[in-house]
């Protein structure tokens, strides 16, 4: 099958989206289809290595003088593109005009403007963003619209009830269990270790990870991110723990993270369904997060970590991590987040989304 991958960011350090795009094309290219990568600009020499003549890399324009007009230029020119080539289907990671599979893994792009009247006057790009989905999905023969969770799908029923429901398929995310092991041994001596992974510190809560640690004394706090530390660093300083609060920035490889920690906090706001979450319990480690995680849903409340009700709320991720501190409680967790590793796997979520596609195909692309 000849298939056309689309998002304006392939660069894997970025995490989350970009990452999962990468991978996803390597692996379906090395399962044998044709597959092109359509992008604006970021490095994939690494995987034109990996998958010689059978992954193509095309670079887009996103040229302009707004974020809208860049976006709107990278749009028009994958259009020009697919227009001369031809595929079998168009798998489109953001919102675009034409497509057979939409995947939109930061959510609904008109979910992003509800209720928000003044950052959306701001924000022309995520207006654009949000005409371009609804005039796909509202379109005469709309895409397959990939769920996440069970979170996103809630979601997009809200946001169009009239969409078909026959074209809205789960697609939960997946981890690969190569990469991702536990480590042989996981001493736990005082201080216990927890670890944020994230871009956006504000919408992961690393502000509310910090106020928790002047009630979790045994606790100290990596955050693994690119965002800017210096607001975080002083509330730490304010809050006098800035002593166990530490900032690695942004890392290529997460896993020796993942390996020496004692748990993942990622007291999120929104999340559709966190690659880091289901790494973290792939790498048999504890998590604590919230209920607005999509990847929460594959978890036990208690068995596998916590899960909190109010992202905000301090008081009650402090309690969460002290009770991962106790020892017994940790060693039972781990056991559980490594038996929970064949649901996260893979080779699992690509033969679903292959089922998919032959489905897509089938039905009539494009």
């Amino acid at each position: 099958m000849k298939l056309a991958i689309v998002i304006l960011n392939a660069d894997p350090s970025r995490g989350g989206a970009e990452r999962y795009t990468v991978e996803l094309a390597k692996a379906m290219a090395c399962r044998g289809h044709q597959v092109t990568l359509l992008s604006g600009g970021a490095r994939m020499s690494s995987v034109r290595e990996t998958v010689e003549g059978k992954l193509t890399r095309v670079e887009v324009s996103a040229n302009g003088p707004t974020r809208s007009a860049k976006y709107e230029c990278f749009s028009r020119g994958v259009e020009r593109w697919l227009a001369g080539h031809a595929h079998d289907l168009i798998h489109a990671m953001l919102p675009m005009r034409r497509c057979d599979i939409y995947h939109p893994h930061a959510g609904l792009a008109v979910d992003a403007l509800r209720g928000k009247p003044v950052q959306t006057f701001f924000n022309p790009r995520r207006r654009l963003f949000a005409r371009i989905e609804r005039d796909l999905l509202g379109s005469p023969n709309p895409p397959v619209v990939l769920c996440l969770s069970d979170l996103v799908r809630r979601e997009f029923v809200r946001s169009y009830p009239a969409f078909p429901q026959d074209r809205l398929r789960p697609l939960f995310n997946a981890v690969d269990l190569e990469r991702f092991q536990p480590p042989s041994t996981r001493p736990m001596p005082p201080p216990a270790e927890a670890l944020l992974v994230a871009q956006s510190f504000k919408l992961k809560g690393v502000a509310t990870a910090i106020r928790a640690l002047a009630d979790a004394p045994e606790v100290t706090l990596t955050v693994v991110g690119r965002d800017r530390p210096g607001p975080y660093q002083s509330l730490a300083r304010r809050l006098g723990v800035s002593d166990r609060v530490r900032f690695e920035g942004a890392q290529r490889d997460v896993r020796p993270f993942y390996q020496r920690a004692s748990f993942l906090v990622l007291p999120t706001g929104r999340d559709s369904c966190s690659l880091v979450v289901l790494e973290a319990l792939a790498c048999g480690l504890p998590v604590i997060s919230t209920r607005f995680n999509g990847a929460c849903e594959i978890m036990s409340h208690g068995i596998h970590g916590e899960i909190l009700d109010d992202p905000q709320d301090a008081d009650a991720l402090a309690a969460a991590m002290r009770r991962l501190c106790d020892p017994a409680t940790a060693a039972r967790m781990r056991d559980a987040c490594v038996a929970l590793r064949p649901e996260l796997s893979e080779e699992k979520h690509l033969d679903t989304l292959a089922s998919i596609y032959q489905a897509a195909a089938a039905r009539g692309a494009h």
